[in-house]
Formats: structure tokens, sequence, C-alpha cells
């Protein structure tokens, strides 16, 4: 039976970028409370993007610039290696995995999720579902030195991670299912020339592949795919997206939809518990109620919530944008990209370079694509706010 090992001021599940961000905008409202921090994995929170970004392609950017030293600037209490698996909210406490029970007065829920599996390609000392600090630690092991890597997903984790081990000494064979990689993202133009980027930087890119199984040993992997194709290689890399967390919330009672519900002071139904980050589906001030998976949403949300949880009761009214580092291009966006849109391309110097994409969702824009365009995002917040006009004439030009 568990005993309750101590009583914090606030418990924050989840040491992800969200919770680093909550144990911060806590100490900016409440200087002394008591935070405990529980995460799943057995490291200090980390910037995660550098994962798949600056530490493959910016040789000034240093493995110990990852680290986000929550503990040393807030005071907060780190209990790692550890996951909740049940909170009883009448008591007021979250129970671990290693049978530990902790009381809270406040409680956020940040737990993101876990990496998608892929058919019967099951995790090994050479098969990564890539997520954490160790993951990028063991590719790197396996990458290199004219080695072959299998990268499995075409979204986001999958495109950065394929780009970056392509400048890193590595062959590279991508596999993902849509006809031409980002073609459910990017219009059909911009989704080719991507495409032809990586081709043209040696990675063999499968479109249309799905993966059936795989085997591994102790020399390398076999990946096999629906159609019987066989890539034998030196290791496989997963970054298919994550399964958000959300079971936990069920259990105890929390309303979920796509994601943990919450309100503009991202609390949920329990007006003690908040949720934040990748997991919480919350009420946009100008896209409406939505889920998003990126840095910027879980560093400002996670930020308000910690606000919140020390009481001071703000609304949250960013619109977070999303970005990526693709070989020599990048992009920032903001909204809905979907290309089954309407979209209005606005390219400043050819096409492809420089420009501006605008994704219609009937007579509003839903969404927009800021391709090798920068500090721009507040604009795009509001022609998405407030652009009536979405006439192909009246959209191009409305940001350079």
């Amino acid at each position: 039976m568990s005993t309750v090992r101590e009583s914090y001021d606030y418990v924050i599940v989840g040491a992800g970028m969200a919770g680093d961000a909550a144990a911060r905008g806590i100490r900016e409202v409440d200087p002394d409370g008591s935070i405990a921090v529980i995460g799943r994995e057995p490291t200090a929170p980390v910037t995660r993007p550098a994962l798949t970004k600056a530490l493959w392609t910016d040789p000034e950017f240093t493995f110990d610039q990852v680290w986000l030293h929550t503990a040393e600037d807030t005071g907060a209490e780190l209990i790692l290696g550890e996951s909740v698996v049940a909170i009883d909210r009448a008591a007021r406490t979250v129970t671990t995995d290693a049978d530990v029970t902790l009381r809270y007065g406040r409680l956020l829920l940040a737990t993101s999720g876990h990496p998608r599996r892929v058919g019967g390609l099951e995790e090994s000392g050479r098969v990564l579902y890539f997520r954490t600090v160790r993951d990028y630690e063991r590719l790197r092991d396996l990458a290199g030195g004219g080695r072959h890597v299998v990268v499995v997903g075409g979204g986001y984790i999958g495109t950065e991670l394929a780009a970056a081990l392509a400048q890193n000494d590595t062959r590279v064979t991508l596999v993902h299912p849509q006809q031409t990689l980002t073609a459910a993202t990017f219009p059909a133009g911009l989704a080719a020339h991507l495409e032809r980027m990586y081709v043209e930087r040696g990675v063999e890119v499968l479109g249309g592949a799905r993966v059936a199984s795989g085997t591994s040993g102790p020399d390398g992997v076999t990946v096999v795919l629906e159609d019987g194709r066989e890539i034998a290689a030196d290791a496989a890399v997963v970054g298919a997206g994550i399964a958000v967390e959300t079971d936990l919330a069920r259990a105890a009672g929390l309303d979920v939809d796509d994601g943990i519900v919450v309100d503009d002071r991202l609390r949920t139904s329990d007006p003690d518990v908040f949720a934040a980050g990748d997991v919480a589906q919350y009420p946009d001030r100008i896209l409406g109620r939505r889920r998003v998976e990126h840095v910027d949403n879980a560093t400002t949300m996670g930020r308000q919530a910690g606000r919140n949880l020390a009481g001071a009761d703000e609304p949250y009214d960013h619109t977070p944008f999303f970005y990526s580092d693709l070989f020599e291009a990048g992009y920032e966006a903001v909204g809905r990209l979907d290309s089954s849109l309407e979209t209005v391309e606005d390219w400043h110097v050819e096409p492809y370079d420089t420009g501006v994409v605008y994704y219609l969702d009937g007579s509003r824009v839903a969404g927009v694509l800021l391709w090798n365009v920068w500090d721009a995002t507040d604009r795009a917040r509001e022609v998405i706010a407030g652009q009536q006009d979405v006439r192909p004439e009246a959209l191009r030009g409305l940001i350079r």
C-alpha cells in the first residue's frame, strides 16, 4: 500500500518543456510555494527541438545547452523516472508507478504523449522510437561514418531527422505514407520541391510506403514494407508523431475530447487541476478550440498555466506558431496547414525560394505558411484574425 511521502503546493505531472515553463510561471507569482515535477524520463527537462535540429546542424550549440535547469532555477523537486498512474481528486493526491503518493494543492497535467508505434517494428538497441535525450545519444552512436539509417515518418520529426542525419555523413532512406513528402501539408509544387531537395542531398525517399514488420540484431536491422520490399540498414529510427496521454485524466473523471479539455484559464473540469502543452485542448481566441503539439505552445501555455496555478487568473490568449528547419530551408507558420484547403501562394523571389502561402477555409484565412520568411508571425496572426477579403489579389503582398 502506498504512503504519502510529502505534500506540495503545486504538483506538475510531466517534466517536458511545458512542465519546466509552468514551474517558472509559478515562480513569477509565488516565490515560495513548494513545487514537485514528476517525469517518466530518467533525465531532467531538455530543449526538445534541439534533439532533431541544433545538436545536429549548429556546431556552436553544445550538448550542455540542451538542459533547462528547472530545479536550479525554480527550486522545484524533480521526481524522475516515475510515471503518475492515478489521481485521487477527492484526496488531492497523485500516485506513481513506484508506489509513491504525493499530496497537491493544485495540479498541472503536462503529460504530452508517447511515440506512435509503426507496424511490427519493435524497439531495440538498433530500432529507436525517437523522443528523448537518450534516444538522441543512441542515434548519434548509430549514425555517421557512412552508416545507413532508415527513417520512418514524413511529419515534423521524420523530416527533421532525415535532414539532420543526411548532414552528418549518414546514408538515409526515408519511408513515409504520402505520395509526395509533406503533400498533406504543403501545396503540390512546394511539396515536390522539398522532396527534390532531399533527393539532391542523397536521401532515398520511399513515398506511399508503410512498414509491415522488422527485425534487428547486434549488427543491423531489416525493415519490411507492406509491399514486400526489404531494407537492410545499420539502424532504424521512427518519428511518426505521438499519441497524447489522456488516460490518466480520463480515469480521474476529467473531461477529455481530443486532449484534456480546458477553459481559457487552462483549468480542467476540476478547478484545482490544470492542463498544458501537447495534451491540452484549449479555446484559441482566433482559431477556435484546438490542440497544438509544438514548442511555442508548450512554453507559452506552460508558463501561463503555472501563473494561474499560483492564482494569477489570467487568460491564455496566445495563438502559437510552429516552425521547422530542413536543410537550407526553414519555415514558420500559424494556424491550419492543410493542402486539401484552397491556397493562395505569394512567392517573393521565385517559386519555392521565399514566400507566403495562405490557406483558406471558405471566406476566411485559416493558416499562414512563412517559407524562409522570418519575424512575421504576429502579422500572420493579424491576417488570420481580421482579413475579410480573401481574393488572391487582396492577399498577395500582405506579408513581406
